[in-house]
């Protein structure tokens, strides 16, 4: 039984993705003061970030400001900061300036950064896909080698235009999907000739390792259709600025090399000490509390959640595990404050799914995986991704008019490689657009602190 807390302090939450964003509104709706920290001045909703990669929809659309999102919680406060250090103990956050937070109780949401495995040249010269800045950067590095092809007649140097995604779980399958119907539709519309040949690879003999043996089938087939070259039982030994060597000794030219390959827990979560278990993320306990550290919490893709009481798996880094594990940290918070044993951490698991293209999707429901393909697996997508978005958009029927609009198109992707993709027709004020900077150098500048 938890003794009686009150808030000193306000409680800290460090990170403003999925996890931080429900858990600081759950404790506004009950007026408990909060502090949230965030290096970004928005909340990205990172399962459409292959979209703004393949330019079909902008950046914009993906992040929105977390002053709109707390317009009408006063009891939560924003800072925009770096964070250098978290001390668990003291509850603290020491921000790049020097200043130092201190919260009743700290709420470590994260985030992740990409896994390079230590691959020779990935970190320099590879694109991951874990933020809107990189989807951005990934985007303006295709547009320029496209836009060169084009006005060059629609021919390129070998390998110019030629991709490979590392990476065979949803973000590789999704991003290579996308990136295929980009390519296509350009060559249909005689823009390129040939266009650029985009090749998966995974070290795992299936694509979509998560999912069923039909699954597997369905995305490899659904993928090769369109041109792709599927690369499995396979690593990635070296990336180069114009190449890609491999461990079978093969080697494909490319240009552009998107990683999709790992993620593992944040800069600040990796230097916690004992507490960080696999991935470099940290362990909790089944309430979401971390072992040793009174008060103090970490939810989404900065923790190895535990799958059941007594289960050494932990949850996948999925969206709906990052939302519903941030309300109930939340939740037990409040539990704490009234005097009340916290709860462990139930997740209800709505299933897994991933886009392949247009018209190709896969889904599996439920904590049974009921498999579906095709339209209804893309009816699946859209009502989960609608939900997880209703956290952060007022108007989430913007965006289901928006997908089916998508994916009701009988024609080919048609991207245009000069200019701005269609908006999602959100009907926010102009003023409310977030602040995404590209400044930081080179591609393993993306490595977010939260």
């Amino acid at each position: 039984m938890s003794t009686t807390r009150s808030v000193t302090a306000p409680v800290l939450v460090l990170g403003g993705g999925m996890a931080g964003v429900e858990c600081a509104r759950t404790l506004g709706d009950e007026g408990v003061d909060v502090l949230l920290v965030d290096r970004n001045d928005y909340h990205q909703f990172q399962p459409l970030l292959y979209q703004v990669a393949s330019s079909q929809l902008p950046a914009e659309d993906v992040a929105r400001p977390h002053r709109v999102i707390f317009a009408d919680y006063p009891s939560v406060e924003l800072r925009t900061a770096e964070v250098d250090t978290a001390d668990l103990s003291r509850r603290t956050l020491v921000l790049g300036d020097g200043k130092t937070l201190s919260g009743s109780f700290l709420v470590m949401a994260a985030g992740a950064r990409p896994n390079f495995f230590g691959v020779p040249g990935a970190a320099e010269h590879a694109f991951p896909l874990y933020s809107v800045a990189d989807a951005e950067r990934l985007r303006l590095h295709l547009q320029r080698l496209l836009q060169a092809a084009v006005d060059s007649g629609g021919s390129a140097e070998p390998g110019a235009l030629d991709v490979v995604v590392v990476g065979g779980g949803p973000t590789g399958v999704e991003t290579t999907g996308a990136l295929a119907e980009l390519m296509q539709a350009l060559q249909h519309t005689g823009r390129l000739d040939p266009a650029g040949t985009i090749t998966l690879v995974d070290r795992s003999p299936t694509l979509l390792g998560q999912f069923s043996d039909k699954a597997h089938a369905y995305a490899l087939r659904k993928l090769t259709d369109v041109g792709v070259q599927v690369k499995l039982r396979a690593g990635v030994t070296v990336v180069h600025p114009d190449r890609v060597q491999f461990d079978d000794s093969s080697t494909v030219a490319a240009r552009t090399v998107v990683w999709g390959g790992g993620e593992s827990g944040s800069a600040v979560a990796q230097a916690l000490g004992p507490v960080v278990g696999h991935g470099g993320r940290i362990d909790v306990r089944p309430d979401l509390t971390v072992d040793g550290h009174p008060g103090v919490y970490a939810v989404g893709d900065v923790a190895n959640i535990p799958a059941r009481h007594g289960d050494a798996r932990a949850l996948p880094q999925l969206g709906s595990v990052a939302q519903q594990s941030g309300r109930w940290a939340a939740e037990n918070i409040l539990r704490e404050l009234r005097g009340e044993p916290t709860k462990p951490f139930g997740y209800k698991d709505k299933g897994i799914m991933a886009m392949i293209g247009r018209n190709a999707a896969v889904a599996e429901i439920g904590r049974h995986r009921h498999q579906v393909e095709g339209p209804i697996a893309f009816a699946a997508w859209l009502g989960v991704h609608a939900m997880l978005l209703s956290g952060v958009h007022s108007r989430t029927d913007a965006f289901l008019s928006w997908a089916w609009d998508y994916f009701d198109r009988d024609h080919a992707a048609t991207v245009e490689v000069s200019t701005t993709p269609r908006r999602i027709a959100w009907g926010d004020d102009d003023e409310d657009v977030p602040h995404i900077s590209l400044d930081r150098p080179g591609p393993a500048r993306t490595a977010a602190t939260t």
